[in-house]
């Protein structure tokens, strides 16, 4: 059974390693789909970009973040 609890701990890992992150794109995946929604003219010309860019941007920003934790560790 303890075996079974690594495996499905880490099969978890493999796609939530960092909740924060994880979270950040969710709102922000919300955000963009809540203003295409709001403003059905948007085009998607800018609402893909201004998706795209975002995640870009959150992941950017935790990937720095989990840089700087890991250098203090050290």
């Amino acid at each position: 059974m303890r075996t079974m609890q690594v495996i499905l701990h880490e099969l978890a890992g493999l796609f939530i390693d960092d909740g924060s992150l994880a979270v950040a794109l969710l709102v922000w995946c919300a955000i963009v789909g809540g203003a295409v929604v709001i403003a059905p003219r948007l085009p998607a010309t800018v609402s893909g970009p201004a998706l795209a860019l975002g995640c870009v941007a959150i992941l950017w920003a935790n990937v720095g973040r989990a840089a700087k934790l890991r250098a203090a560790g050290r």
